[in-house]
């Protein structure tokens, strides 16, 4: 279960555009997801929305860590941290970190981002040097990271027919996805019976993840757009994640 398979799932999430409608995001948002292979719980991913200063400028601290229950540590343990700092004056990215620890493969990688030359440094931790490797590489414009491009999706108008394009910046890549808005559907969640829009990510091209099968998400057919379930096909099975609980959200828990 490798930082592809449990947290692709979440990440795909993000990775639409379309025309912006309010913006309802919230300070101190934490949404918590049960990640199931089969009828197991095999692990916990979260992330975090809070509000900071990063070199003068007012940004969106957007924070995810996933790990893997204690019992299924013995057969693959994963302990990932994964941090944006997207702008919010230009709701573009600054900085994009993952800190990858699954079973024997450990990962440091890092985007800093220059929209104004067009530029992205790109440094890759090399444990045995005990330091950055650098590569500087061109950026389109308004490109986004993995977590800031799934904050965006949330103060877009999307509609089920409307298919839409939004270009990635990560691990060195940058890649347009479209996003395939299929129908609405009404689920059961922790906020009750909720109407969903049905999405699904298509990476063109090399994807920036390997991606063995298809991805659906359900989010919320409103203004927040908050993902409540994900489900993803990989080469031994299938993954869902459900959210199990939910900080500074407009719904209540039932």
């Amino acid at each position: 279960m490798t930082y592809p398979k449990v947290m692709l799932i979440f990440i795909l999430i993000a990775i639409m555009s379309g025309a912006f409608a309010a913006n309802n995001l919230r300070d101190g948002e934490k949404l918590v997801y049960d990640i199931k292979y089969g009828i197991v719980s095999a692990a916990e991913a979260s992330l975090e929305l809070n509000s900071m200063t990063f070199q003068g400028k007012p940004v969106w601290q957007i924070v995810s860590n996933s790990s893997t229950y204690s019992f299924f540590d013995v057969f693959f343990k994963v302990r990932d941290k994964v941090e944006s700092l997207w702008e919010k004056d230009t709701l573009l990215p600054i900085r994009f970190t993952k800190r990858l620890n699954e079973g024997s493969y450990k990962q440091i990688r890092v985007h800093n981002y220059d929209h104004v030359s067009g530029r992205s440094l790109y440094q890759r931790w090399n444990f045995k040097r005990g330091k950055f490797t650098n590569k500087d590489i061109k950026i389109p414009k308004d490109t986004q990271d993995i977590f800031s491009a799934f904050y965006l999706v949330r103060i877009m108008d999307l509609m089920p027919g409307r298919n839409v394009v939004l270009n990635i910046t990560a691990d060195g890549k940058s890649i347009d996805t479209e996003i395939v808005v299929h129908r609405l559907e009404t689920i059961d969640s922790i906020f009750g019976r909720k109407e969903c829009l049905v999405i699904e990510p298509k990476m063109k091209g090399e994807a920036i993840f390997k991606q063995s099968g298809r991805i659906w998400i359900w989010i919320t057919n409103d203004e927040y757009k908050v993902p409540l379930k994900m489900e993803s096909e990989i080469s031994f099975g299938s993954f869902v994640a459900i959210l199990k609980s939910a900080e500074n959200v407009p719904y209540r828990q039932q």
